[in-house]
């Protein structure tokens, strides 16, 4: 008798991790079906669209969405305070913020990646004063660091890029450190040093490896961090240079227009809370997926 409350115990168990399972996968796939529609309209929308995001209409300035134009074209979501259409300008500034946060994604990591294993691996001097480093810069609140040196820079689409790499490639390196001190005294670890592989191999073909589930669910949370502050740094006008449209900038220009026009700001900031927020459950699920312990669980 005592083995049929096990079976069921067994079997509700069983449910809970399939159900478990479809959560996780259904946590991936939707960010990654948001991420990738505004991929596919950012770069076919202003060609399908074929409305010049940065042409000045004064006549049709501060229309609110669904207006028709002189030409009897339909602003979908309304213009701006000199009447540029804002879907246009909105989709323009997401294809900035999406060139903007891989481009940093990509240089972030290399570094982070780099120094985190050289500093994991090799400890010792290398390792204190990297870190030494990255206790410095992580003294500062990320964002003012990139107002700092995005002020010494100057505007430019280049010089946002290496202003957010220079502020996000210490989390990534903390992260891949963290992830090879685990793995440094593993077995296998330990078997490919013995039969006589190098550095060079073992950080690349042992280690790296290892430490990529961590590594992707840092830089696919990363990713909306870097969106949000060009849009920030941006809506403080020291992001992408004027007549370059930008999200953030779009949203510091509809500021003086909120009781009047509130949709020159509203679109906008509600296109980047859906892109920061998409990116954010998806490295929570990339985290879970990924995590033996809850796959075990």
């Amino acid at each position: 008798m005592s083995a049929i409350p096990q079976t069921i115990a067994m079997q509700t168990l069983q449910a809970s991790a399939r159900r478990s399972r479809r959560g996780v996968k259904t946590r991936i796939i939707v960010p990654l079906v948001v991420i990738g529609s505004f991929v596919l309209g950012a770069i076919l929308i202003p060609i399908l669209y074929n409305y010049d995001p940065l042409r000045v209409n004064l006549v049709a300035r501060l229309l609110p969405p669904g207006s028709t134009l002189q030409d009897g074209s339909i602003a979908l979501l309304g213009t701006d305070a000199v009447g540029q259409d804002l879907l246009a300008q909105i989709m323009a500034g997401t294809r900035v913020s999406l060139i903007v946060g891989t481009l940093t994604l990509v240089f972030a990591g290399l570094v982070g990646i780099v120094l985190g294993m050289l500093s994991g691996w090799f400890g010792g001097k290398l390792d204190t004063v990297l870190m030494r480093i990255a206790d410095v810069q992580l003294a500062f609140p990320a964002i003012l660091f990139a107002i700092l040196i995005a002020s010494v820079l100057g505007q430019g689409l280049l010089n946002v890029i290496i202003v957010l790499s220079i502020a996000n490639w210490v989390t990534i390196a903390r992260v891949v450190r963290a992830q090879v001190l685990t793995l440094k005294n593993r077995e296998y670890v330990e078997a490919a040093r013995t039969l006589g592989a190098g550095n060079l191999h073992i950080m690349l073909r042992t280690l790296l490896p290892g430490a990529m589930a961590p590594i992707l669910v840092i830089l696919s949370v990363e990713f909306g961090q870097v969106i949000l502050a060009e849009a920030a740094l941006s809506f403080l006008g020291v992001g992408v240079p004027l007549g370059t449209p930008s999200l953030g900038a779009t949203i510091s220009a509809g500021t003086a227009h909120l009781t009047t026009a509130w949709w020159i700001s509203t679109f906008p900031g509600i296109v980047l809370l859906i892109l920061v927020l998409a990116t954010s459950i998806l490295g929570d699920a990339i985290r879970d997926r990924s995590d033996p312990r809850l796959r075990s669980a």
